[in-house]
């Protein structure tokens, strides 16, 4: 059984902790699904994650090509084509307590100082909660990632 995994950002941006997750992910050997609820933010996140620093290449490739069964780290809006066995949820894209209980890990990453956001990842951590799912809040707040809460 997986747990998911909440990133309250506030100092660095979504691109920088995500390559960090991403790049610890790799290291397990895991397979990864970085779900987003809008296309053109995703293309975006794409784009950033193939102009970062060489040393730091992560492969990955866009859900909707002809491999992206293939792919190590896959960007989709929907279900994870590439056999993940962790899911990143970025831009507010719903995960469900089944989907941490059948992965390895859920990690949702949201923005803590757009109000929106922030709004979206209670209501996921309060439905995760409420259906069982093992679950931490991670905050950046004091200028290090510190765990602040776990179900």
């Amino acid at each position: 059984m997986g747990a998911a995994y909440f990133y309250h950002l506030t100092r660095r941006p979504l691109e920088d902790t995500l390559t960090m997750l991403l790049g610890k992910a790799m290291q397990a050997g895991w397979r990864v699904a970085i779900r987003g609820a809008d296309l053109g933010r995703l293309a975006a996140l794409d784009e950033k994650l193939w102009l970062g620093a060489e040393e730091e290449f992560l492969p990955h490739g866009m859900s909707g090509t002809d491999h992206e069964a293939d792919q190590p780290i896959l960007l989709t809006t929907g279900p994870a084509a590439n056999g993940a066995v962790c899911v990143m949820s970025v831009f507010g894209a719903d995960v469900t307590a089944e989907e941490v209980g059948a992965l390895e890990r859920v990690c949702v990453l949201f923005d803590g100082n757009d109000p929106e956001a922030l709004d979206v990842a209670r209501k996921q951590w309060k439905a995760l909660k409420d259906a069982g799912a093992s679950a931490q809040y991670w905050s950046e707040e004091s200028g290090r990632w510190e765990k602040k809460a776990e179900t």
